[in-house]
């Protein structure tokens, strides 16, 4: 397994990271989800990610029993604070500070631990102060429940905006989490470089385009049984826009060079983006445990430019690359 550092500080995660969105207390039970914690362990995976709105804290909690008696300083625990949990209340939403305290002190409850090594914003809250907000990190930080800090799926202007604020409090944001793959790289024009310039990382989800890039759904053919896109509870509707014939047979292009470089093309997948040298980590995610190693074993791999150009010639024409669709909804849910 590869170590990277996040952002410019001194901490480092696996490359590839465990994350339980979709799976944990929702598409597998409880007994399958701890084997797939202790495979991706036995992987060398050290990273884990959750949030809180997944399975409305019941995946937290998952979380935190997979992991019960593991060395905590061996561990490093992603959690996430914004969008509606609990009752759904008005308060049980966004960053307000009333909101990301009890978050974070249920949080901690959940997973079982005194302090999440990294607290991120999962969206931009429109409707609070961004003071307001980096505040309450700030003091989380100081009351050491979070050790770091980050956010998700914010854009540039808004990365811009929270750093300054966070560097004037006395910390600073590490890392952004995008969505991020070779068919989704919305991020590459302004965020990353603007997380560059700021010492943030990328801490990206769905490098495989919700499986799509495993190249196991064929264009013209019905989509495989027990597969993501036969999900009702959240899965279907994140895949289906590429589910589209021209997109599954731009992906069947790239099965020729993964097979030159003995690989699958899930692997071929992560490979790409831990590539760009502006990304930590790639969080995968698993309902069976077999599925994790494989995953794992790519984490030092280096793609040749040859093989990076023959990737882009495949998918040229069914990229999205428009860094307008990295935004934050405008109205919470609740």
């Amino acid at each position: 397994m590869e170590y990277r550092k996040l952002g410019n500080s001194g901490f480092k995660i696996s490359a590839v990271t465990y994350g339980n969105w979709l799976t944990h207390a929702s598409q597998v039970e409880n007994d399958l989800a701890y084997a797939c914690v202790r495979a991706a362990l036995d992987a060398g995976i050290t990273t884990f990610d959750t949030a809180d709105t997944y399975a409305n804290t019941a995946a937290e909690k998952v979380l935190g029993d997979a992991l019960k008696g593991e060395r905590r300083e061996s561990l490093e625990i992603f959690t996430k604070v914004y969008f509606p949990t609990g009752r759904m209340g008005p308060n049980d939403t966004g960053l307000s500070r009333k909101h990301i305290m009890e978050s974070i002190d249920g949080s901690l409850s959940r997973l079982q631990t005194d302090y999440v090594d990294l607290y991120q914003a999962h969206r931009f809250d429109y409707e609070t102060p961004l003071e307001e907000t980096m505040q309450a990190f700030a003091d989380i930080v100081r009351q050491g429940k979070a050790l770091y800090i980050g956010v998700s799926e914010w854009d540039a202007e808004q990365l811009r905006a929270g750093h300054t604020l966070a560097e004037e409090l006395g910390f600073q944001l590490v890392s952004n989490q995008p969505q991020y793959s070779a068919l989704w790289r919305v991020i590459e024009e302004e965020v990353v470089p603007t997380a560059q310039e700021l010492g943030m990382s990328q801490v990206v989800w769905s490098p495989m385009a919700q499986g799509v890039l495993s190249g196991k759904y064929k264009p013209g053919q019905p989509v495989p049984e027990g597969s993501r896109a036969t999900d009702e509870k959240g899965g279907q509707k994140m895949i289906e826009r590429w589910l589209r014939d021209e997109v599954l047979t731009a992906v069947q292009k790239l099965q020729p060079v993964a097979d030159g470089l003995d690989i699958t093309m899930a692997q071929l997948a992560i490979a790409w983006v831990l590539q760009n040298p502006n990304v930590a980590t790639a969080i995968i995610g698993a309902s069976k445990p077999e599925q994790i190693a494989p995953s794992a074993e790519i984490s030092g791999l280096k793609l040749s430019d040859d093989v990076m150009t023959a990737i882009d010639d495949a998918l040229a024409d069914v990229v999205e690359k428009d860094p307008s669709l990295t935004e934050s909804p405008k109205e919470r849910l609740v």
